[in-house]
């Protein structure tokens, strides 16, 4: 079966590879905190559906604790090392197989092997609590070798500790007017595109939550970042196939040599 990768809105995706489902981010509520869900409709409970699951680090929009509950008994759920005791909530979640991951660690999903890569992000569990824990990438190799980012900034060894891929899950925007420190744009996506040099490119995290009163405020960073990052991945590594997804749609990529 070819790869099938799906966008649920923010970092929330579904990778198929190999006869095996794995969901990054898992977030499936219409508010959280201070957000509220503009665009895309909450994915259905086919999207709770993994056999495994993986967490890039504590913050709470990317390590959702109510939405990891939904997942079926016996899903396996990789967490950055340190989760547990950084967020209590997630030693509840009993009916999940955990493990805790740090970069260069690497677990095995049916035929998949899933390693974890570094992240320039600040992985503590705001805003709350002195412990750290390690913000990560991971690598799904399969039929393809598929990165998952997470949150991260450009960092001067991301193609070095990535490696070799086919398909890159980039964050091109955030969920605010602006971008703090840690944090990919379009035109920063874009430059770990050149670096990365994958056959095909998705971006994500945009264009899905937003601070509840403030529509008005910077909108562009709600609706452009998508077609931003096409736009400048073309200029930055135009060899590189770009499919920007609608929220619940799938793509096949071409990840064949």
């Amino acid at each position: 079966m070819p790869v099938e990768i799906t966008w649920w809105g923010h970092a929330t995706c579904t990778v198929e590879d190999s006869d095996t489902r794995v969901l990054t981010d898992p977030l499936f509520t219409r508010r959280l905190a201070h957000l509220r869900r503009r665009r895309g409709a909450l994915p259905p409970p086919d999207a709770w559906r993994a056999d495994v699951a993986l967490v890039s680090h504590l913050h709470a929009d990317h390590l959702h604790v109510p939405s990891l509950e939904r997942l079926a008994p016996g899903t396996r759920l990789l967490v950055p090392r340190g989760a547990p005791r950084a967020v209590p909530g997630l030693r509840r979640l009993t009916h999940l197989r955990l493990r805790e991951m740090a970069p260069g660690d690497e677990t095995r999903a049916g035929d998949l092997a899933i390693r974890a890569v570094p992240a320039e992000h600040d992985g503590r569990r705001l805003p709350f609590g002195p412990h750290r824990s390690p913000a990560l990438g991971y690598v799904v190799e399969g039929e393809a070798r598929t990165y998952f980012a997470g949150d991260t900034g450009l960092f001067e060894s991301m193609a070095k500790e990535v490696g070799p891929i086919e398909v890159a899950l980039l964050p091109v925007g955030g969920w605010g007017p602006y971008l703090g420190e840690g944090h990919l744009d379009a035109g920063r996506a874009a430059q770990a595109l050149a670096r990365l040099a994958p056959r095909c490119a998705i971006p994500v995290h945009y264009g899905t939550y937003w601070p509840i009163g403030m529509d008005a405020v910077r909108p562009h960073e709600f609706h452009a970042p998508g077609e931003e990052f096409v736009r400048l991945a073309a200029h930055w590594a135009p060899d590189v196939a770009v499919h920007r997804l609608a929220h619940g749609e799938s793509v096949r990529p071409a990840v064949a040599p």
